[in-house]
């Protein structure tokens, strides 16, 4: 036994402990003990000594003995070997760190070995210098136990360590173990005596005893005591057994989760501060924070600090990365500021998984790192070819360039590749236009190794031309090189701004790159940070990573799809006299291509180059350019629209050129006519087969001997010919070859002109002309047709010039030879009048390579050192072309080699050839030009090439449209049928079906093969031809106002589906059909013997384009029958299409009557235009001389506007038909010219089964304005309801109303509809910021049948304040009217533009509505042209269609999905004292939504009224608002994202809140607590239990009955609870409600105080209190609780009164109260230190209903005239609450009613409060609030309310906090395991993952139910919470940021999946999972006896959290295991979590 005392021994300045110990049976005397100090004179403490050591000698040892008479024992600090005899020694003045503890050990084995036993065992416990980290003094006191010297010690300056200095969980913790130590004591005397005597270890080392067990041999984290007792001690924190400590969260190490997506890319942000101060310093302005970037690319992990103006105290450091989906990472180096560190990394790899973790590593938190990495086997989708090279590659040579060789047995993948940047990067500077870098070629023996010689150094000049537009430009800046001649339209100064561009840019250094990025979506759509850039000077590379693998473009290259293939394929672009091939460069070149990103926006990119190229695509995704020369010069249209795109483009490049009207006509040609009458015959023919035609060509055939101005006798009667076709309205085109005969024995003006005008290309310094041969014959001779190709060349070609049309000599000249083509001088009768040109062979082809003997002479041109893979890639550049050393002279005299220039030969013709049309003709014309480079489309159109009679070609001639669309050149086509070989009948069938409806629809074939127009096959053929070539004819105004629309806008007419759909990604994979316009949907039959077509549908309505049916198919595929003489046409609801009655020409088609196809849309609404002209004069659109039709169709009212009316038909055109497709019968149709009712008698046709109506018998004069109206049987999803009141509808009261009755078995629809609108406008203006109109209720007797008084005239106002955002109000000009006090940041003046709005604003007036429309798709987000419009003064209604049926918000109450379901329900909003239920109004009032618009965009709108109201959906789809009182002001935001619609929100309402770090803590509550021992017993049950945890809650419980501001006797004890609380890291959050009792017998200030600072709610007019009853009892009673509710309320409730927040008195005293609630200046042991403050029952809620008797006096407002549908409806809106009448005054001393700022009460207190928990804190603190309405989460949280313990509550759980999302009060939860009623064990564990991912954590039910905490069911449960609160502790960074970035972005915490991935529909009505931030995937079980869960995972790369495989599902519903103790996680790829060392609170020391 062992009896211990302490003597306390004081002196001056310090002070020591002296033991006292009797020990039995070993002394019965005092031992008193000496410690040698060091000469510092410092003195310490040890507090545990083993006793009676037999130890002699040394001077001090000998002094101690003689002194005190006992044997006594030294302790030194410096030892030599025989130290032992004489002393211990303890190990030093070690650290409080973790790493010393096992070093204890090592230094106590190895005193073992130096014969010092007795300190072997000595280092100081829990460290000497700095303060001790709570876990690790536990550790450590558990391990000092069984040091042979046991002390404890620390430095002066650090804070106690002392057992009893933490609390009494270290206390027992360390009794406990000291225990165990004192137990021993016998046994460790013992090995000290053997110590003493035999010498024997005492710390042993496991070695010592199992010295044959080799693993021992490198064990030092365990040893034993003797040969027998062994001590395996816990080294390291959160370790492998369970701690009994309360560590401190924020001192524990960070780490990162790096998930990498497809580009191996990552990105991550982390917000830190303290986490808990207050004030300004979380905001940007005061920078008191650190704001750390990480960003993951090429195996390089940059942290970067862009805000460090917070030092963390304990020193943060990242230890461990954690990387997701790589390939194993070696060599890990690490760089500090750029400067090499000198870590070890250590990497463990998981080759299953693919997960790496890299330790051993200290990024200190605030400081900027680089950590690089190699991969040991780079994947080989990342591998860039290193040697692309014509040769071949060998090992040898791949290494000689620095390149790793090896080879894959996976084809296309590059056996030599890159792992070594070649460039270095310096002096980036960016401004406010762009930004420039210089670029330097790294030194090296490999810089040369690649081909032709290095331009070095280079400049990056970066421009931000536009906010969708920039350029990026790489040249040498030391010399002049060669740059592309085509002019662009680019701003004369960059036109862009930095909060309006659409994208950022960064250039990277290590390696080089570009990086571009799109603002709103963080995608990065051009990353040129991949290795292998180079810039010699005939070979430069650059490569770029792709957001996506949708990517289009690139040409002209014939494609097998329209999409490219990213698989490994590299394709050339040299143009060159190539028919179509795969893979063969062709005829133009087009180095442009859209992208699209994963979310479905798009972005083009141009590069700006003309020489030779190729690029490699590969499926990391990525892209290689490689050219031959020049610079490289991009250009980057963001879009976000494919439309926008090419609209974006073409703007740049210049818009497509305006064709005639004729030449939209059908045309035929053929290689090979043998004279002009074949020609007459062939026309003749197709007018008798009355088959629609308007032009005729004629080839080369019609030259003599193929000469260019020539005509063969063969042809002499062709002038004739052509007029009398252009007698009939026909045209004529005829093509001509830029290249010249040389070799004429006759006159030949075009050449002897030519050589006089030096318009021919020669040879550079002065040489000859170049000649080749093309198609001239020599004169004179007879060709030998049998001779093969080359033969024929060689013998019969003359020699060719060609004319070099960059030279404006060459342009005269040619100009001139085409005038006298036109009008022969010499001989008038060869006159050709055509009426265009159609240009070939102009690549330059020629049939030689290069020249005639002596042919080329500049080798290295002509096969330049790299030669990319184009069809000559073994012959050379100058294949079938000209020598590529050729001269041109550019129009500035400037010299160029045909080499750079060679691809811009058809462009350079195309011009010039273009104006001598219009020269000569003096009309419009044509060019079709076979040789097209970006811009050729402003003066040319293009056919396809010659292609092949085969059936692929006809999906490939789609193809090609769709690119050369992308490209600007509209007007194209392929040569129908086919050029080479016979056409099959089949075939030539379906390509006359397809052709018919190509822009250029030509049938054209080659000499040789058999006829194939129309006219040459059987009677069926040409009946087939005819039918679908009058549909097109019907059509050709359609299809030349979107001609129209493709030259002044830019956008496209063969239109891919993507481009109007590209939020269904099916679409993006689409080309099989396409769409002319956005309206007309071809889906041609593309494969022989198929009799049926499967057609996709995407989201909108179809009609079939022939019958008018609806086809019922969205978005999906469906098959349709096609016989061989039908193609399936479809028009889309929404649009109108102009049309015509065909003819055999236009010129007679011009001359018939018009039409329209309405194609009504789901709301019922259509919309198109028509452009006309004359069809043929020139710049009619310039000049103004044209029409501009525009109709839109609205409530059975077609509007007919002229917009431009320059033009007037000599027809006397006009409409005689409106085809209506989906409508009701129409009936009582009117026309109104210019608004004034017309006499006319339209006659209505209408077909039930098809739903169509033909309107015939009317005449709208073209370029006329017209309103035509017709009324229908109104359709139910249509009726709005007239008569929703309280009282219920009949037939007499609806029709009072002026409404209509009829009944419906449908549910939900109303049976009185409104079928008249009520008020009139007027005074419509527009203007620069907004509009405004007058609005008049009309006279009529119904106007006074609604509920209340009318409000008459009112005034709207529209503000455009944003470019994103506006405003509408409706308002009495004339009176004022109660307008929501809730502040708004608005702009002081409107800060928008014209041409940056996202939205148009139309007024409608008949009926009054305003129509708001998204710019960028036409889509209307807003009408309310809907009948049913009324302001009343107390009953206010208005209804909008809604875009789509996807709207999401209006809160608070309890849904059941997060889609509003819009099948008629009808949803109250005013607050209540209500928990929640199914359509139930709740606490707080959110009168906002979201909606998404049929193509994913998002749009947002807030009705700013505080009165009581509803809202109904309806099918529509369309929504009602109903409101009692106030004005209308709406405001509405533009996204077009929906996260961006968030944003855009709360920057108007205000921001969240900015909450702190320990309040995203685990927190427990119950209301029912006893006493404060049951919540100290609580703590220490979790503390025991090791589950983390934060805050604790006190409900009304510690009140004394339920007062504010008091404290129960039961609750005595907790102040000092709190106090132990707050010691311990832990928080307190305390309720307060609003009610203040006023039946005090005692003193009760918070009354006394508040009657004297007039701070409670009255009644008006001087009246006195409105007093209620809620919690808090009458003094001196005694609660019967077995006496029901409204019994007890009656008998034991006190009056109480209501403060009213709105005044500056009532905060004052509510924050004073506050103050000494915090420190009680009457009873200081009272105080309550609470950290947080949650304020309930703040509706007000009220026991009673409107006050205590005598009640209310206003039964009007108490109950209105019109009574929304709320839970109280048939009580009244003083049900639970208080008198409506009540009077409140707002700060500014006005003066409201209760009635109106009801809702606001909540909103109105949370300020205050959180204003007082900051000021009496001193700290940022928090306050939770029941009652909300917009703007609240600036001040507050917010928990879902008073929920149940039941299944459902979980999904209604994730449902509620997304929609506060949207509110923007993202710090929200639902009570965990339900607030009501027993929580089930399955339920509440599921519950308890569920909620560990909620923002605001907390555990709380109510009174009389059974525990749910954590460690109130089992230890099952106990292990479960556990794990699931250190996962979210774990992940608190991450947590943290995103509130953050909430705070100062408005960004959502819980995010729906739609608003990340809103391109997938499948998300749009996923609520069962969510997202934590845009990286963080959650999916709950929600069901019980649930042991798996489906989880749906977006179009990304997912990872599981804990594991960190890739789950391998994109956009893929997924079945997942789910056993009960785990909850699904994943991360998504592309993103970096911060994480931190859980431990069991948050506290920061």
């Amino acid at each position: 036994m062992i009896v211990m005392s302490m003597v306390w021994e004081e002196s001056v300045g310090a002070s020591r402990w002296l033991i006292s110990v009797s020990l039995q049976p070993c002394s019965r005397h005092q031992v008193t003990v000496s410690w040698v100090q060091g000469p510092e004179g410092r003195s310490s403490v040890p507090f545990h000594l083993l006793l009676c050591p037999q130890l002699t000698s040394f001077p001090s040892t000998r002094a101690v003995q003689e002194v005190t008479g006992q044997r006594g024992i030294v302790i030194t600090r410096s030892t030599f070997p025989s130290s032992g005899r004489w002393g211990g020694h303890w190990l030093g003045d070690n650290t409080a760190a973790w790493d010393q503890l096992r070093k204890s050990i090592i230094g106590m084995m190895e005193f073992s070995l130096f014969g010092i036993p007795y300190v072997s065992t000595g280092a100081d416990i829990c460290g000497f210098f700095q303060d001790a980290e709570y876990e690790m003094c536990a550790r450590w006191m558990q391990l000092g136990a069984f040091y042979p010297f046991s002390r404890n010690h620390n430095t002066e300056g650090t804070k106690r360590q002392d057992p009893v200095s933490w609390n009494a969980t270290f206390v027992n913790l360390s009794r406990s173990v000291l225990e165990t130590r004192y137990t021993l004591l016998p046994y460790l005397y013992t090995l000290m005596y053997k110590a003493h005597v035999e010498g024997s270890t005492v710390v042993r080392p496991l070695l010592h005893e199992f010295v044959s067990d080799r693993v021992t041999w490198d064990i030092d984290g365990q040893f034993l005591l003797g040969p027998a007792f062994l001590v395996s001690p816990v080294l390291e924190p959160v370790s492998r057994g369970p701690l009994v400590g309360r560590g401190s969260r924020r001192q524990n190490a960070l780490g990162l989760i790096i998930a990498l997506d497809e580009n191996k890319e990552a990105k991550g942000e982390l917000f830190w501060d303290d986490g808990d101060t207050k004030g300004e310093h979380t905001h940007r302005r005061t920078y008191v924070y650190i704001e750390t970037s990480f960003h993951c690319q090429l195996n390089l992990l940059d942290v970067k600090v862009s805000q460090a103006g917070y030092r963390d105290p304990n020193n943060l450091a990242f230890k461990e990365i954690k990387i997701f989906g790589t390939q194993e990472p070696s060599n890990v180096t690490v760089k500090h500021n750029g400067v090499l560190s000198q870590m070890s990394p250590k990497v463990t790899y998981d080759h299953n998984l693919k997960v790496a973790v890299i330790t051993e590593i200290d990024l200190v938190l605030g400081e900027a790192y680089t950590v690089e990495w190699t991969l040991t086997t780079m994947r080989d989708e990342e591998k860039i070819d290193c040697y692309p090279d014509e040769q071949g590659v060998s090992a040898d040579s791949c290494i000689a360039r620095g390149c790793v060789w090896e080879e894959s047995a996976s084809p296309g993948v590059p056996f030599c590749y890159f792992v070594n940047d070649l460039y270095s990067v310096s002096n980036v500077q960016y401004n406010s236009d762009g930004a420039t870098a210089d670029i330097s070629l790294k030194s090296s023996v490999e810089a040369n190794a690649f081909p032709s010689t290095p331009v070095n150094p280079l400049r990056l000049r970066v421009t931000y031309h536009k906010n969708e537009m920039l350029q990026f430009k790489i040249y040498d800046p030391n010399n002049s090189r060669y740059e592309v001649p085509v002019p662009l339209n680019l701003p004369g100064v960059p036109a862009s701004s930095p909060e309006s561009r659409l994208y950022e840019v960064s250039i990277g250094e290590n390696p080089f790159g570009v990086v571009i990025r799109r603002k709103s979506t963080g995608a990065v759509i051009w990353d040129s940070q991949l290795l292998g850039f180079l810039f010699n000077d005939l070979f430069i590379r650059i490569s770029t990573r792709l957001p996506s693998a949708y990517l289009y473009g690139f040409g002209e290259t014939e494609h097998t799809a329209f999409r490219r293939d990213l698989n490994w394929h590299t394709w050339g672009m040299f143009s060159r006299d190539q028919p179509p091939g795969y893979k063969m460069n062709s005829y133009g070149v087009h180095p442009y291509y859209m992208g699209l990103e994963e979310d479905g926006s798009a972005h083009g990119v141009l590069l700006l180059n003309s020489n030779a190229m190729d690029v490699t695509f590969q499926p990391t995704p990525a892209l290689t350019y490689r050219t031959t020369g020049g610079v490289l010069d991009f250009y980057v249209f963001l879009g976000p629209t494919p439309e926008l795109v090419t609209q974006q483009y073409t703007e740049v490049i210049g818009r497509p050129v305006m064709v005639p009207y004729w030449s939209l006509g059908f045309q035929l040609c053929r290689y090979g006519y043998e004279n002009d009458t074949e020609i007459a015959n062939l026309y003749d023919d197709m007018v008798a087969a009355q088959i629609p035609y308007d032009v005729q060509y004629s080839d080369i055939d019609y030259m003599e001997r193929q000469l260019d101005f020539t005509l063969s006798p063969k042809f002499a009667g062709l002038p004739a010919l052509i007029q009398r076709l252009h007698g009939d309205g026909m045209r004529v085109i005829l093509i001509l070859d830029p290249a010249i005969s040389g070799n004429e024995t006759q006159p030949y003006p075009a050449f002897t002109r030519g050589v006089e005008d030096d318009v021919f290309i020669k040879y550079p310094n002065g040489g000859g002309i170049v000649w080749g041969k093309v198609w001239p014959d020599y004169p004179g001779v007879v060709v030998n047709s049998s001779l093969d190709w080359d033969s024929q060349v060689e013998q019969y070609r003359a020699y060719a010039a060609f004319p070099d049309f960059f030279r404006n000599s060459t342009v005269s000249w040619w100009k001139r030879e085409i005038q006298e083509m036109y009008t022969n001088p010499q001989n008038p009768e060869k006159s050709l009048k055509f009426d265009g040109l159609w240009i070939d062979m102009n690549e330059p082809a020629s049939f030689v390579n290069g020249a005639v003997p002596a042919g080329c002479t500049d080798s290295t041109l002509n096969h330049p050192p790299y030669m990319p893979h184009l069809e000559s890639r073994g012959t050379g550049l100058n294949s079938k072309t000209l020598c590529m050393e050729s001269e041109q002279i550019l129009p500035d005299g400037s010299r160029v080699r045909h080499y750079d220039v060679h691809s811009l030969y058809g462009w350079s013709q195309t011009r010039p050839t273009y104006e001598a049309v219009q020269e000569v003709t003096g009309q419009r014309g044509i060019v079709i030009t076979r040789s097209t480079f970006p811009s050729s489309g402003r003066w040319g159109g293009h056919w396809l090439g010659d292609n092949t009679a085969a059936w692929d070609q006809l999906r490939k001639s789609i193809i090609g449209m769709m690119e050369f669309s992308l490209f600007g050149i509209p007007y194209t086509g392929a040569d129908i049928c086919g050029f080479f070989q016979d056409a099959e009948y089949e075939m030539c069938a379906r390509w006359m079906q397809l052709g018919a409806f190509y822009p250029f629809s030509r049938n054209h074939n080659t000499e040789g093969t058999k006829r194939q127009d129309p006219v040459s096959w059987n009677a069926t053929f040409v009946n087939l031809s005819r039918s679908v070539l009058e549909t097109r004819y019907t059509l050709l105004p359609y299809l030349y106002t979107l001609m129209y629309k493709a030259h002044v806008e830019g956008s496209t007419v063969v239109r891919p589906l993507l481009h109007e759909f590209v939020s269904d990604r099916v679409t993006w994979d689409i080309d099989g059909q396409f769409l002319l316009g956005p309206a007309f949907l071809v889906s041609p039959v593309l494969e022989p013997n198929t009799r049926e077509v499967t057609a996709y549908f995407p989201e909108a309505r179809w009609y079939d384009y022939y019958t008018g049916a609806d086809v019922n198919a969205k978005a999906q595929w469906k098959v349709l029958p096609a016989p061989l003489d039908h193609i399936n046409l479809h028009v889309r609801g929404g649009y109108i299409l102009p049309w015509q009655e065909p003819a055999l020409n236009t010129n007679q088609s011009r001359q018939n009557a018009l039409g329209l196809i309405i194609a009504l849309d789901e709301n019922k609404e259509a919309k198109g235009e028509l452009f006309w002209d004359d069809g043929d004069t020139r710049d009619t659109v310039a000049n103004n001389v044209y029409l501009l039709c525009e109709f839109s169709v609205t409530q059975n009212h077609l509007d007919v506007k002229v917009s431009q009316s320059g033009y007037k038909d000599p027809n006397s055109l006009s409409f005689k038909e409106i085809k209506i497709f989906g409508t009701q019968e129409p009936s009582n149709v009117t026309v109104k010219h210019n608004g004034v009712l017309i006499q006319t008698s339209p006659k209505v046709t209408y077909d039930y089964n098809l739903k169509v109506a033909v309107i015939t018998e009317i005449d709208l004069v073209l370029g006329e304005a017209y309103t035509v109206e017709w009324t229908l049987t109104t359709r139910d999803e249509e009726k709005i309801d007239c008569y929703p009141d309280e009282q219920g509808v009949s037939a007499d009261n609806c029709i009072a109303r002026g409404c209509v009755w009829e009944e419906s078995t449908s549910p939900g629809v109303p049976f009185c509809y409104f079928v008249n609108d009520l008020y009139s406008v007027s005074n419509v203006q527009y203007h620069s910021d907004g509009a405004t109109a007058d609005i008049s209720l009309k006279s009529s007797v119904e106007s006074n049948a609604f509920p209340s008084t009318p409000v008459n005239p009112l005034r709207l106002q529209v503000t455009y304040h944003k470019n994103e955002m506006l405003q509408f109000k409706i308002y009495d000009p004339n009176n004022s009217r109660y307008e929501v006090p809730v502040p708004l940041n608005l702009p002081g003046v409107p800060a928008s533009s014209p041409e940056s709005r996202l939205y148009e604003v139309s007024i409608g007036e008949n009926p009054f509505g305003v129509v708001i429309r998204r710019k960028s798709t036409g889509a209307v987000i807003w009408d309310s042209q809907l009948l049913g419009f009324l302001f009343n003064d107390l009953f206010i209604r208005i209804s909008t269609r809604l875009p789509s049926a996807y709207l999401y918000g209006f809160g608070e109450t309890e849904h059941t999905a997060f889609r509003r379901d819009l099948n008629w329900h009808t949803w109250g909003m005013f607050s209540r004292d209500q928990p929640p239920g199914y359509k139930m109004n709740s606490y707080g009032v959110h009168p906002y939504y979201m909606g998404l618009e049929e193509d994913g965009s998002a749009h947002g709108v807030l009705l700013l009224n505080s009165n009581a109201m509803d809202v109904t959906f309806q099918p529509t789809p369309a929504l009602t608002y109903r409101t009692t009182g106030g004005v209308l002001d709406f405001y509405v935001f533009l996204g077009p994202t929906p996260e961006l619609v968030t944003q855009q929100y709360t920057e108007v309402i205000g921001r969240p809140v900015m909450v702190p770090y320990w309040s995203l803590g685990f927190q427990l509550c119950r209301y029912g607590y006893e006493n404060d021992t049951e919540i100290a017993n609580l703590y220490d049950d979790m503390v025991a239990a090791q589950i983390p945890y934060d805050v604790q809650y006190s409900d009304i419980d510690y009140m004394e009955r339920q007062l504010d501001f008091t404290l129960s006797p039961k609750f005595a004890g907790l102040p000092a609870l709190i106090q132990r609380l707050r010691g311990d890291g832990m928080r307190v959050i305390l309720i307060l409600d609003p009610a203040i009792s006023g039946n005090e017998t005692q003193p009760y200030p918070a009354f006394t105080r508040g009657v004297e600072d007039d701070v409670f709610i009255k009644y008006p007019n001087g009246g006195g209190i409105v007093w209620g009853k809620v919690w808090p009892d009458y003094p001196d009673v005694v609660v019967n609780n077995s006496l029901d509710w409204d019994s007890q309320v009656e008998q034991y409730r006190a009056y109480v009164a209501f403060p009213d927040f709105f005044r500056n008195s009532t905060a004052s005293w509510w924050k004073r109260e506050i103050e000494e609630m915090y420190s009680n200046p009457q009873s200081p042991e009272k105080s309550l230190k609470f950290d947080g403050i949650w304020i309930d029952m703040n509706e007000p809620a009220s026991f009673v209903n409107g006050a205590v008797p005598a009640g209310c006096t206003d039964p009007i407002l108490n109950h209105p005239p019109y009574m929304p549908h709320l839970e109280s409806r048939g009580t009244g809106l003083n049900s639970k609450t208080l008198c409506m009448e009540s009077e409140q005054i707002l700060p500014d001393g006005s003066r409201v009613r209760h009635y109106d700022v009801h809702s606001l009460y909540g909103w109105s207190q949370t300020r205050p409060t959180y204003e007082a928990v900051q000021e009496v804190t001193g700290q940022r603190g928090i306050v939770i609030t029941r009652s909300t309405f917009p703007s609240s989460g600036r001040w507050g949280g917010h928990w879902l309310g008073d929920n149940t313990a039941a299944w459902d509550q979980l999904r209604k759980s994730i449902i509620g906090m997304m929609e506060f999302s949207l509110f923007g009060i993202p710090y929200t939860g639902a009570d965990i395991c339900g607030f009501f009623q027993d929580a089930e064990y399955e339920m509440c564990a599921r519950w308890m993952q569920l909620g560990a991912f909620y923002p605001f954590s907390r555990n709380h039910n109510t009174i009389g139910t059974k525990r749910q905490d954590p460690v109130s069911w089992n230890a099952t449960f106990v292990n479960l919470s556990r794990s699931v609160l250190e996962t979210r502790y774990t992940l608190l960074p991450y947590l943290y940021t995103l509130m953050y970035k909430a705070h100062v972005e408005g960004s959502t915490v819980v995010r729906p999946l739609l608003h990340e991935f809103v391109s997938d529909w499948v998300t749009w009505d996923i609520d069962g999972q969510f997202l934590l931030g845009p990286a963080f995937l959650v999916s709950p079980v929600l069901e019980p006896n649930a042991r798996e869960v489906t989880a749906y995972f977006p179009e990304a790369r997912w990872y599981d959290y804990y594991t960190g495989a890739d789950v391998n599902a994109k956009a893929q519903w997924k079945v997942l295991p789910a056993p009960l103790d785990h909850i699904n996680l994943h991360v998504r790829g592309g993103y970096i979590l911060p994480w931190q060392e859980p431990a069991l609170n948050t506290n920061q020391r």
